[in-house]
C-alpha cells in the first residue's frame, strides 16, 4: 500500500463518523456543484474521489432509475462507507468502484457528467487526471468539481501547519504537492482545465463557515478528517507538536465567541465542458 493510500485509509473512519457535520458545513458546495452539473434523468454521472459519497448521491437522485452513478474512490475503505451510505438511502442507481482518477478505467466518451469534490488538488498529478476527465466525457459533457483558495483565506485547514513552520519544526511544503490548497490559484486551476481539453472555464466563489463548540471539539474534528495533521504528528516530538497545538489555538482565537467557534474559510466550484 502506498503512504498516500495508506494516509486515506486510516481516515476513512474519521470521515464516516463525521460525515454529518462535514455535509453541515458543506451541503452548499455540493448542492451549487450538482446544480451547476445539472444531472438529467438518464444520463451517467462519474463522481471522482468521491470520500462518504454525500455530493453524487445528490445527483443520482436526480437522474433516477434510468441513470447510472458511478462513484469512485482510490480508497477501498472510502468506497465501502460510500455504498453503506447509498444503501441507507435506498439507492439502487448507484455503482461503487475503486479506482485512481488518473488511469480512469471507463472507456472514451462514456459519461455524460464528472463530479468531484476536493478531490483534483490532492491527486499526485491533477494535470493527468483532468485529461483522464477530459477522455471518458462524451463531447459537451460537464465537469463540475471543487477545490479550496489559499490557505490563508481558509484557517480553519492552515492553523497547525503554519504554526509548525513559524516554529521551524517542518520547513514550508512544496507549493506543488498534494494537498488542500495547492490549486487556491485561480489562474492556475483556468490552465490546467484549458490544458486537459476543456472549454473555459466558470469559477465561482463559496464561502463555507466551519463551526464547532470550541477548541477542543476543532482539534477532535480534524484529528478525524486531516491525514496531513496526522502526518505532522507523526514528525514531531511529543513537546513540539504540543506547542503548535497551542500557537494553533492562539491563531484560531479571533474566531471564537459566545456561540463557540466559527472558522471561516473559501471554497471554489468550477464548472467547464469538454470541447
Amino acid at each position: 500500500m502506498s503512504d498516500e493510500l495508506g494516509l486515506w485509509e486510516g481516515v476513512a473512519a474519521g470521515w464516516e463518523r463525521r460525515r454529518e457535520f462535514v455535509w453541515d458545513v458543506s451541503h452548499g458546495v455540493g448542492e451549487r456543484l450538482v446544480a451547476a452539473l445539472d444531472p438529467q434523468p438518464g444520463e451517467t454521472i462519474l463522481e471522482l474521489a468521491c470520500g462518504p459519497g454525500e455530493t453524487g448521491l445528490l445527483a443520482a437522485r436526480q437522474i433516477g432509475s434510468a441513470g447510472r452513478l458511478i462513484a469512485t474512490d482510490f480508497s477501498p475503505a472510502m468506497i465501502a462507507t460510500a455504498r453503506r451510505r447509498s444503501q441507507q438511502l435506498g439507492l439502487d442507481n448507484v455503482e461503487h468502484r475503486v479506482m485512481d482518477a488518473q488511469a480512469i478505467d471507463l472507456a472514451d466518451g462514456s459519461v455524460d457528467g464528472v463530479l468531484c469534490r476536493w478531490g483534483y488538488m490532492l491527486m499526485p498529478d491533477p494535470a493527468a487526471a483532468l485529461a483522464e476527465t477530459c477522455r471518458v466525457l462524451r463531447p459537451g459533457g460537464r465537469l463540475a468539481f471543487s477545490v479550496w483558495a489559499d490557505a490563508r483565506s481558509n484557517p480553519w485547514g492552515s492553523a497547525i501547519a503554519r504554526a509548525a513552520i513559524e516554529f521551524g519544526f517542518v520547513d514550508a511544503p512544496d507549493p506543488d504537492a498534494p494537498g488542500p490548497f495547492r490549486l487556491g490559484d485561480v489562474e492556475r486551476v483556468h490552465g490546467l482545465v484549458a490544458s486537459a481539453g476543456f472549454e473555459p472555464a466558470e469559477i465561482t466563489d463559496v464561502p463555507v463557515v466551519w463551526r464547532y463548540a470550541d477548541f477542543a471539539e476543532y482539534w477532535a474534528v480534524s484529528g478525524d478528517l486531516s491525514s496531513s495533521l496526522n502526518t505532522l504528528r507523526g514528525k514531531l516530538s511529543a513537546a513540539e507538536f504540543a506547542k503548535a497545538q497551542e500557537r494553533a489555538e492562539s491563531m484560531l482565537r479571533p474566531f471564537v465567541s459566545d456561540e463557540g467557534l466559527a472558522i471561516p474559510g473559501l471554497c471554489r466550484n468550477v464548472l467547464t465542458r469538454r470541447g
